[in-house]
């Protein structure tokens, strides 16, 4: 065989080898093998395979024998030598340059020839790589896209001031935001995602809850429904949601829960229906107050004029006309209080006030009661805060507040064995207000009379025994120095009543 024969088989077996390896890999090591097939069939000094990156900026080597070199800026005809110990071949497909091949160091002969069958070979398998590289960096870029919404649309869910979750139509939970976490059936979410919602909702019974998603999915329709969740305040309400949602199509895929605290807004609607009450009380007192005063007063003449003509009743009957006397004085009294009390609802507000210290409205309370019998069977505590700032009060109105607040502790103690705790201090959640706490071991208030005790005429003390107004004109001096007036209280565990005062800068 001649040494020209020994060539052309030579390149042959090359181009077949090439042709094995490319069509038994579509992976970016065979551009390496092929390389050094190249630089050994040829053969040549070295060679270098340059394939385009995905994103066409920049060209990748490999190279035989291997060469540590990072990408570079696509080769250049400029930059490429072909000459008679070069050769340059562009790796062509479909009209487009997806590398180039690079021989060194190879002669002429059929080295040059097979160099570029193989470079033919190349192209369509370079392409093939590039396009599967393309693919894969649109499909990172879109995953990495959904990723970052998904994230986003968590922490939007996430920064709502409302607790949210969603139930699938197998009732089990997908979402669990974080207000449901910190909620008052506070899970974390990782504990209910993938559960029922009846294993971790247990304050429904499972029926019950179950016909509310029924509903929902059968209707189509967004349901909303108010609760209201015991504690010792009396309760917190919430506003439930029920939202339906669709996947696709005309069915409902979900449900969408929403819990809103909106206990505040049933405390303002309270407040507000207490002033409307106090001022519907106030009016009928003026229109009423003066008629009611002078037959009181009549009666009361007449009484004790009867009791000074006693002497003149024979000594058989002056029991009986003593006590029709007393039973007359008393309800006198008492219709004379009620008067006084619709009187402070009916006299003009804007009293003069001036900057106070509550810490002086408490210590005067507690001189004017020193004396009172019924204080000295409690254990009586002072805890006042020094250094407190002053509120703008009339001072005369804040004692009888605290006054009045004392002295049905006192009441609600009837064994008389009790602790009275009157404290001062900082709080409220509308910034820097002035408290003054009244708390007692008595009886408790039930929860059902929370909402009531601040009314005009009523009250939780026996028939004849107060009047009804006392909480209601201590509510309505308080509204009136812009301040709140709570309650806290369990059946047997005594009562807190709390006074919320601005404080002065």
């Amino acid at each position: 065989m001649t040494e020209a024969s020994a060539g052309a088989a030579g390149a042959l077996d090359l181009v077949g080898a090439v042709a094995r390896l490319l069509n038994s890999s579509d992976s970016k090591d065979a551009i390496g093998r092929v390389a050094e097939l190249l630089r050994r069939g040829v053969p040549a000094t070295s060679v270098t395979i340059w394939v385009r990156q995905p994103s066409g900026a920049a060209f990748t080597p490999f190279s035989a024998p291997p060469s540590p070199t990072p990408p570079f800026p696509r080769p250049t005809l400029e930059g490429i030598p072909d000459d008679a110990s070069g050769l340059r071949l562009t790796l062509e497909h479909e009209g487009t340059t997806v590398g180039v091949l690079v021989l060194e160091g190879v002669g002429p002969g059929p080295g040059r020839t097979a160099a570029a069958i193989v470079a033919d070979l190349l192209a369509p398998h370079v392409a093939l790589i590039e396009l599967s590289e393309d693919l894969a960096f649109e499909v990172a870029v879109r995953a990495r896209q959904i990723e970052e919404q998904r994230r986003f649309t968590g922490l939007v869910i996430d920064s709502l001031p409302v607790g949210l979750y969603v139930v699938d139509r197998e009732y089990r939970i997908q979402i669990w935001n974080r207000k449901r976490e910190t909620g008052t059936q506070g899970v974390h979410r990782d504990e209910v995602v993938g559960r029922p919602v009846f294993e971790v909702l247990t304050r429904q019974s499972a029926d019950q809850l179950k016909a509310e998603f029924d509903q929902i999915f059968e209707s189509g329709q967004m349901s909303q429904m108010d609760i209201e969740v015991d504690d010792a305040a009396g309760g917190r309400f919430y506003r439930i949601s029920k939202i339906p949602m669709r996947l696709g199509g005309d069915q409902i895929s979900h449900v969408i829960t929403i819990g809103e605290d909106v206990t505040e807004w049933y405390r303002i609607h309270r407040r507000i229906m207490q002033n409307e009450k106090l001022a519907a009380v106030g009016q009928l007192a003026a229109g009423i107050m003066h008629e009611i005063n002078n037959p009181l007063a009549t009666i009361g003449a007449c009484a004790a004029a009867l009791e000074g003509r006693l002497p003149e009743v024979p000594a058989s009957a002056q029991g009986a006309f003593k006590e029709y006397i007393a039973i007359i004085d008393k309800e006198v009294e008492r219709c004379t209080n009620i008067v006084d009390g619709l009187l402070d609802f009916s006299r003009p507000k804007g009293v003069q006030k001036s900057p106070v210290g509550v810490n002086t409205v408490i210590e005067d309370t507690f001189f004017l009661l020193k004396h009172h019998t019924r204080f000295k069977k409690l254990t009586v505590q002072r805890e006042l805060t020094d250094g407190l700032p002053q509120v703008h009060a009339n001072a005369e109105q804040l004692v009888q507040v605290v006054m009045s607040l004392m002295l049905n502790a006192v009441d609600a103690m009837e064994a008389g064995n009790g602790r009275l705790t009157v404290r001062s201090g900082m709080g409220g959640h509308r910034g820097a207000e002035v408290v003054v706490e009244v708390q007692d071991t008595g009886m408790g208030i039930p929860r059902a009379e929370l909402t009531k005790i601040f009314e005009p005429f009523y009250t939780t003390k026996p028939q004849g025994r107060g009047t009804g107004l006392g909480l209601s004109i201590c509510y309505g001096i308080v509204e009136d120095h812009r301040g709140r007036l709570e309650v806290e209280s369990q059946p047997g565990l005594g009562a807190t009543f709390r006074v919320f005062l601005p404080a002065l800068p």
